[in-house]
């Protein structure tokens, strides 16, 4: 597998993208219209009104994918350059999915003013911004002063799609247990981007913040702890319990966004009736699939991996939401256009699956259940659900482009 990933990205020449020219380039006009003198017309009318750079360039249908390389995967800080491949995987699935074209770009600086600086200056060329493994606690002020710098969606894919995903098969998920969101005990393994970003979003569709724990690696986020960061403190409880363990006990909801074989099966068989477990670690997860089916009968389990059922798979959500808020020419992705995408997601779980997706996972029947929770990856009704939502929210609250 090593040695095909790597003859992947070498051959025929390396990488994994390139650009095209979408316009004639055969005759002397042609030329003449693309560059000089022609191009000087759609100048001098983006000089007059800049959103004439939507009408006249590929500003509307083109995304930076921007990392510093601070969170390259699994493999930690590994430096902007290294984090290339990963960019380039990304404007890979945007196109792919979306078909959205996509500059990435690799920012050599673990700065956080110079970060910003650097974004801001190159952003009026693009249509949205979405950010790419850069460590926690850093990504969410990045985030957060880059949405309030600029008039085009800014979004950490890391935090909000690992989120909408998470959330879309919980909802599905509880139900199909008997349980609502709002009654749930939630136990989440992993205090980064994905976990509280993931933990913001299930409160803002109703989960009790005091029926939450959070634990990270030096255990559970309790108010005594002098060694939180301001993300991490808006998750402290009151509380005696000290480890997972103390607080999975009767739990409903195990999220792990953290690392391999975290859950044990005694922490399993602790929690309460019919559990729901997303054990998002990958390639191992935070409990082995096969443990945990056979530690309890009534689990619903879904996984960061490709080979079990459910898998949450960012590629569900951020080639969509993109889609939806460039069509909308939103000014951001707010709160309603993520929770439009959670529903959207939702909602296609449960419709009759057809024949070619069945056909792409070499499946006899797929519905609405246990093992099927959020849609597949290759579900060609994605493209024509999400985006819509998206783009319906984003006019519905008024953060869209006027002319």
């Amino acid at each position: 597998m090593k040695k095909q990933a790597l003859e992947y990205h070498e051959f025929p020449k390396p990488g994994k993208i390139a650009i095209e020219i979408t316009k004639p380039t055969v005759t002397q006009h042609d030329l003449a219209l693309a560059y000089t003198p022609g191009v000087a017309e759609p100048v001098r009318k983006i000089a007059a009104n800049p959103d004439a750079a939507y009408r006249y360039t590929a500003k509307g249908n083109l995304v930076a994918v921007i990392t510093d390389g601070t969170a390259v995967l699994g493999l930690g800080n590994v430096g902007a350059l290294a984090g290339k491949p990963v960019m380039e995987g990304k404007a890979v699935l945007f196109k792919a999915f979306a078909d959205i074209d996509v500059f990435d770009i690799e920012v050599s600086t673990t700065d956080t003013d110079a970060f910003i600086d650097t974004v801001a200056h190159i952003s009026g060329g693009f249509g949205g911004i979405n950010l790419e493994d850069i460590a926690a606690p850093r990504c969410f002020e990045i985030e957060a002063r880059l949405r309030e710098r600029l008039d085009i969606p800014v979004f950490h894919d890391d935090q909000h799609g690992t989120a909408i995903i998470i959330a879309a098969g919980l909802l599905n998920a509880l139900e199909l247990q008997g349980k609502t969101l709002e009654q749930a005990r939630i136990v989440c393994v992993g205090a980064g981007a994905a976990g509280i970003a993931s933990m913001d979003l299930l409160v803002e569709l109703g989960a009790d913040l005091e029926h939450i724990t959070l634990v990270d690696s030096k255990g559970v986020i309790h108010c005594e702890r002098d060694d939180l960061n301001p993300y991490k403190r808006a998750y402290a409880r009151i509380t005696d319990q000290r480890t997972l363990a103390d607080a999975i006990a009767g739990a409903d909801v195990f999220i792990g966004v953290s690392g391999p074989d975290i859950l044990s099966a005694e922490m399993l068989s602790s929690m309460a009736e019919r559990p729901v477990v997303f054990a998002l670690s990958n390639p191992d997860p935070e409990i082995h699939p096969d443990l945990a089916l056979e530690t309890r009968h009534d689990i619903i389990m879904a996984t960061g991996r490709s080979d079990f059922p459910n898998q949450v798979n960012n590629v569900l959500g951020f080639p969509y939401i993109f889609r939806g808020a460039l069509d909308a020419r939103a000014t951001c992705i707010n709160g309603p256009m993520i929770v439009a995408a959670v529903h959207a997601l939702r909602d296609l779980a449960r419709q009759p699956v057809p024949r070619e997706v069945l056909e792409a996972y070499n499946l006899e029947h797929l519905e609405f259940g246990p093992d099927y929770i959020i849609p597949k990856p290759f579900d060609p009704r994605l493209i024509d659900t999400v985006p819509p939502a998206v783009k319906q929210a984003a006019i519905d609250s008024a953060v869209v482009h006027r002319n």
